[in-house]
């Protein structure tokens, strides 16, 4: 199979959705997508342009291009939006005249612009929805067909009226009953962000896929800027390698670099408010606009907090999935994979629902959507698996999803835990009676085996696949952190919550300090899974004073088994984040009186 200009199309086999299905959209740790991904969407477009044979396709994916072209059409639109400025688009128009809603899709932050969901704008044709996908400014690949002009603003105000001027094209060719706006990652946020903004209140429904709800605390929240996120993005946009800033208007440039820098972090902070779904949700609330959100637990670009504080302020009819995993993951096999691919029917879910939610809002579809509870929250880990034969475990048995009203309902209590000092073997324990008087020193700055997570994206990606990453307690570097643990809890626990934690920290060189706390799963074996982190850093401090500092981790659902361990471990440095203090120079823990050093864990 060969597209337009001769370049080889990868052969697309039943194996290459498969790869899709037991693997996910991510691949590597540098950031990118899966090449299989790739091959689909790739495929599918010559099918649909006929420059391949349709049959040449596994049968799933040849009876869903069959199909949306026996009911629609296909166009490339070029969308201008201002002059000089025109937008990559792929449309799909419904052939009837029976007026049909649209549904709008900007892509996501990516180099390849609109081109890796191909499966989902087909899904929504088959549904019987006109399509409207586009690239955001700036993004794509040089002269590629999916590129857009422009420069990159990172879902800013020209991004909005980029959106207005999507959906004016969108009504001069289709003509639409209504207006709707799907994205994922990247997309997600300016769908949000579109539907608050245009002048015409024109947005009928949105469907919010791993998105966020405030920019700023994504980026930087507790004093800690999270900067390898950032950097990986800053090099996912298409440019060519030492080009990216070509990619960015100036301002947004210079935000970024005072970002990596430290720099004028008060700027960045307004920046990305201005970015935030959140700053305008009085808007959002006075138009009604439907909205539908899904974040994950270990949430590596968007914390799932900053989303669930977001969607808790929404009254519109709302709705939250809660997914195990990281960013893109849950959604991945339902909008570049199809279900003859798929070892594991719940891997489509997260898509399901949310088809299921544009039919309520906008086909009108006398579905169950109005029943659903606003929030659905899958417990972690709570899958059931078995060995696959050829490494890693696949899932047999689906995790556990809890319905609640709102998320402020899945704490119903919470168990004070007090840190102690170091006992006769070594270790220290957390109780439930208060330890004063003690001190405990490690070295800072240094990266240690206890780590939120491997890769951005991936680790995440494997857990919902089955496949958690799996700590070693006893293998933790002892002279660059420090871990206390329960003995072995009956009856287990129910974590359901953001757990908050307090200790008085003294740093003997320097005025600064950045702690990272990580709350873990221990087995009877030793073995251990996450369930939580976050870190916070503290400046102004004077050297060889004591500063009590408070956070609160990351919320969380998990259930954690009867005879297991509850270990928190305090490290100063994780590949994630920023490091703000002095490398190699001690950092002590204290537990004064009045201010005894706890963890409050919430419980539901």
């Amino acid at each position: 199979m060969a597209p337009e200009g001769g370049e080889p199309l990868a052969s697309v086999t039943d194996a290459t959705i498969e790869d899709i299905a037991a693997n996910g959209i991510w691949r590597g740790a540098s950031l990118d997508i899966n090449p299989s991904v790739l091959a689909v969407a790739r495929a599918l477009l010559a099918a649909l342009q006929g420059t391949v044979p349709a049959g040449a396709l596994p049968e799933e994916l040849r009876e869903l291009v069959g199909r949306v072209l026996r009911e629609a059409g296909v166009s490339f639109p070029r969308i201008s939006v201002t002059e000089g400025i025109g937008l990559s688009a792929f449309a799909i128009k419904q052939k009837t005249s029976e007026p049909r809603p649209v549904v709008i899709v900007p892509a996501g932050w990516n180099p390849y612009g609109w081109m890796p969901f191909m499966v989902g704008y087909l899904s929504l044709a088959a549904r019987g929805y006109h399509v409207l996908a586009y690239t955001p400014r700036g993004f794509g690949e040089p002269d590629g067909p999916f590129t857009s002009d422009g420069f990159i603003g990172v879902a800013g105000p020209d991004d909005w009226a980029d959106g207005s001027k999507v959906i004016d094209h969108a009504e001069g060719l289709f003509a639409p009953s209504r207006v709707g706006f799907m994205g994922l990652s990247y997309g997600s946020g300016i769908s949000q962000l579109v539907a608050a903004h245009d002048e015409k209140n024109r947005v009928a429904a949105v469907a919010a896929l791993s998105t966020w709800g405030n920019l700023a605390t994504s980026l930087y929240d507790n004093g800690t800027r999270h900067e390898k996120a950032v950097e990986l993005l800053i090099g996912f946009t298409g440019a060519e390698k030492g080009k990216e800033k070509e990619k960015f208007d100036e301002a947004t440039w210079d935000i970024l670099q005072n970002f990596q820098d430290g720099e004028k972090m008060k700027e960045v902070v307004e920046w990305g408010t201005v970015r935030s779904p959140e700053t305008y949700v009085d808007t959002t609330n006075g138009r009604g606009i439907p909205t539908f959100y899904s974040n994950t637990w270990h949430e590596s670009l968007f914390p799932a907090g900053e989303a669930i504080a977001t969607f808790e302020k929404l009254t519109v009819p709302k709705h939250l999935n809660l997914w195990i995993g990281d960013h893109g993951a849950p959604e991945g096999v339902g909008i570049t994979g199809v279900p003859s691919g798929t070892p594991f029917w719940s891997y489509l879910t997260p898509m399901t629902e949310t088809y299921a939610w544009l039919d309520h809002h906008l086909l009108g579809k006398g579905d169950d959507v109005p029943d659903w509870p606003v929030v659905n929250s899958q417990v972690m880990f709570t899958y059931k698996t078995k060995p696959t034969g050829i490494g890693g475990d696949r899932i047999v048995e689906a995790a556990r999803r809890e319905p609640l009203r709102s998320w402020s309902e899945a704490t119903t209590g919470t168990e004070t835990w007090y840190l102690g000092g170091t006992n006769g073997d070594g270790g220290a324990s957390l109780s439930d009676k208060p330890s004063t008087g003690w001190s405990r020193a490690f070295t800072a700055g240094y990266e240690t085996t206890a780590t939120a997570m491997d890769d951005i994206m991936e680790t995440g990606q494997k857990e919902w696949f089955g496949n958690p990453k799996p700590y070693d307690p006893a293998g933790f570097e002892p002279d660059r952190l420090l871990v206390w643990s329960t003995e072995e809890l009956a009856g287990g626990r129910r974590i359901r919550g953001a757990a908050r934690l307090r200790l008085t920290v003294r740093v003997e060189e320097g005025d600064a300090a950045t702690l990272v706390a990580y709350l873990l799963d221990v087995d009877p074996d030793g073995r251990a899974r996450i369930i939580t982190h976050e870190p916070v850093t503290t400046a102004d401090l004077d050297t060889g004073t004591d500063r009590t500092v408070g956070w609160t981790l990351q919320p969380a659902a998990y259930d954690l088994a009867d005879g297991h361990r509850l270990a928190l471990v305090v490290n100063s440095r994780d590949r994630l984040y920023s490091f703000t203090g002095t490398e190699g120079a001690t950092t002590t823990v204290t537990s004064p009186t009045g201010q005894e050093a706890v963890l409050e864990l919430p419980l539901g």
